[in-house]
């Protein structure tokens, strides 16, 4: 067995507040790991900054590793935890900038940085296309980072599931008018790479969007580990703030795979149409 317990936070961000948001994140990892013993605990897209800030992504941006990173590999090597999150970075060139998903690690180390590839809207207007799809090994299992839409793109979690995750987190900022199509998005994710899907999507609003919540835990034959879908307020139904732990075995991702033979039985001179440009 190899079992690891995995939290995922719902959370909403102050709109160009990065030093509020990571004060509220830093109580939300000593709140998470004071109740319970944990290994990763994964946060939504942006969090550090909220979606909907234009050209002030300018200035909340920094390097990695920098103030923010620095910041919160303090908090996950105060607790021994791997924490995931969202925020927006920059390169040398100041006008470089990306939506990028940090892992940090119990040591207080860097592990990975993944730039959002598949932007969307006026995403294309603020940030820098990302190009890789790396899957960190770390302790716990082998972890690969994706943000948002990039879930609607089966390629991205097989090219993870082929280069050896178990685990991909999924940061997001997914509108409450679309989430139906995130909770769908998530167990395809997970079915059919066979392995475990931990989706963190934020809530409340920023300008003129409202994000609609039900993070997840999902396994590898769609069995919803944690869920944070009856997190509502009860007069007006909107999405609250929480968070939900899952435990989960990282080898029930061998064991389906070779049952189920969605990886050995793939046909890749098949599929030469889906890497072309269109």
């Amino acid at each position: 067995m190899r079992e690891i317990t995995v939290a995922i936070v719902q959370m909403k961000p102050r709109t160009g507040e990065p030093e509020e948001n990571l004060v509220k994140m830093s109580e939300m990892i000593s709140k998470i790991a004071s109740q319970q013993r944990v290994d990763l605990i994964v946060f939504p897209e942006l969090i550090t900054s909220g979606n909907e800030l234009g050209v002030r992504f300018t200035e909340v941006a920094q390097r990695v590793p920098g103030p923010t990173v620095n910041l919160i590999a303090q908090r996950a090597n105060d607790y021994g935890i791997y924490v995931a999150f969202g925020m927006v970075t920059k390169e040398k060139v100041e006008s470089v900038l990306y939506n990028s998903a940090v892992l940090v690690g119990p040591d207080g180390e860097l592990i990975e940085v993944y730039n959002k590839v598949h932007l969307r809207g006026e995403e294309r207007m603020a940030f820098r296309e990302g190009y890789r799809l790396p899957v960190a090994e770390t302790e716990i299992g082998n972890i690969g980072l994706m943000i948002g839409y990039d879930l609607a793109y089966p390629e991205v979690a097989r090219c993870m599931a082929m280069d050896g995750a178990d685990l991909v987190c999924c940061l997001a900022n997914w509108e409450a008018a679309d989430i139906d199509e995130w909770k769908t998005y998530l167990r395809s994710r997970a079915y059919e790479n066979s392995l475990f899907i931990a989706g963190a999507n934020r809530v409340g609003e920023d300008v003129t969007l409202s994000y609609g919540g039900e993070s997840m835990v999902i396994g590898p034959r769609g069995e919803i580990f944690a869920s944070l879908a009856d997190e509502t307020d009860r007069d007006t139904g909107a999405p609250l703030e929480g968070f939900a732990v899952a435990r989960i075995d990282l080898e029930e991702v061998r064991k389906n795979r070779e049952e189920f033979q969605f990886i050995q039985t793939r046909q890749p001179a098949v599929y030469r149409s889906i890497v072309k440009k269109y």
